[in-house]
C-alpha cells in the first residue's frame, strides 16, 4: 500500500511540474516606426518572465510568450507604457510619451501620415 501511495504522489508531482508555464498572448501597442519596434520589444524583454516579444509596425500587434508564474499581461503593459507607448488597457503618461523620439509621436496625425508608406515598396520610375 505504501508503494502505491508513493507512486501516486510521484505521478501527481510530475504532472504538476509538467504543466505548461509559458503563455502566448497578442496585444495592440501604439507606435509608428522601427525605433518604436525596438523600444517596445526591448521593454518587454527586460520584464521578468518575458521569453519572446515581436511587434509588427504595420498591424501594431505585439506577440508575446511569457512565463505566467513570473508576470502577467497587465504588468507587461505597464512596462510598455513606462517607455512611452499606449496599449488598449494601459496608457503612457504624458511624461513617458514626451520621452519618445519626435518621429515616434504616434498620437500626432502628421507623424502618422509621415510613416504611412514606411515598409511599402516604392514604385520604380
Amino acid at each position: 500500500m505504501k508503494k502505491i501511495m508513493i507512486l501516486a504522489l510521484m505521478l501527481i508531482g510530475t504532472t504538476t511540474f509538467a504543466q505548461n508555464k509559458n503563455q502566448k498572448a497578442s496585444i495592440e501597442v501604439d507606435g509608428v516606426c522601427m525605433m518604436c519596434k525596438n523600444r517596445i520589444e526591448k521593454a518587454c524583454l527586460t520584464s521578468k518572465g518575458v521569453k519572446s516579444a515581436d511587434w509588427n509596425v504595420k498591424t501594431h500587434e505585439l506577440k508575446l510568450i511569457y512565463d505566467a508564474r513570473k508576470t502577467d499581461l497587465k504588468a507587461i503593459q505597464k512596462t510598455i507604457a513606462k517607455v512611452g507607448h499606449d496599449t488598449k488597457e494601459v496608457k503612457a503618461t504624458d511624461e513617458a510619451y514626451a520621452s519618445v523620439h519626435p518621429c515616434c509621436k504616434y498620437r500626432d496625425d502628421k507623424v502618422i501620415d509621415d510613416h504611412k508608406d514606411e515598409g511599402e515598396e516604392k514604385p520604380k520610375n
